[in-house]
């Protein structure tokens, strides 16, 4: 309404923000966000690596494993028993391709390693290798 003056009343002079398209914003970027990011698989365990001069990255995507000083094998945080690795890696090689990489306690027994390269081998895996630490 207009007051004697010609002008609008104060009560009507109050604007509003208008919030729908910042929230509509924000909801693109979490699903961008959430979309190109990419997760750390880790073993669950810490292994203790040995160095070696000739270490190199290996592809993301991969199965880890871990070999611990006592011989224990882990995937993905849960102990697996050794019998059950060529069947867990055939499993995941069915779903993909990818290479077997075995983060191996600078304290293991070699015999174990072994053992453990071997199950994957015959589980279906192309590409078995050895993490290392990268030496100074």
């Amino acid at each position: 309404m207009l007051n004697r003056a010609g002008s609008l009343r104060d009560e009507e002079m109050t604007a509003e923000i208008n919030i729908s398209p910042l929230i509509d914003i924000v909801f693109l970027l979490l699903i961008f966000f959430m979309v190109t990011s990419v997760f750390v698989e880790e073993t669950g365990i810490e292994i203790q690596k040995p160095s070696a001069m000739s270490a190199q990255d290996l592809e993301k995507n991969s199965i880890l494993l871990a070999v611990t000083s006592e011989g224990e094998v882990y995937f993905d945080g849960q102990p697996i028993p050794i019998n059950g690795l060529r069947a867990l890696v055939a499993r995941l090689i069915r779903e993909r391709e990818r290479p077997v990489i075995i983060l191996a306690d600078e304290d293991s027994r070699s015999g174990r390693l072994v053992r453990v390269i071997d199950e994957c081998k015959l589980g279906g895996a192309a590409q078995v290798s050895l993490a290392a630490g990268v030496a100074p």
